[in-house]
């Protein structure tokens, strides 16, 4: 299984939905079938905070990274994403 190209794997992890939101949105326009997952643990708050992970198909991931680093080049703040 490990070898399948299928396999979901995580892209990066962002503190909010909102920015997960923007990274689906801007690998979708791209052809990457992207998902967020953590929405619901995103905005919990405690010793050990939630974050929204980004996933792609692990045949993916190497053309995912490219275009979440040009995205983030392309902002004045890297924060953002």
């Amino acid at each position: 299984m490990a070898d399948d190209p299928k396999r979901p794997v995580v892209l990066t992890t962002v503190p909010t939905e909102e920015q997960a939101a923007l990274i689906v949105s801007a690998l979708d326009a791209q052809g990457i079938e992207a998902q967020a997952v953590g929405q619901l643990t995103s905005g919990f708050r405690a010793e050990a905070p939630g974050g929204v992970s980004v996933l792609v198909r692990h045949s993916d991931l190497a053309r995912a990274q490219t275009i979440l680093q040009a995205a983030k080049a392309g902002e004045h703040s890297s924060d953002d994403y």
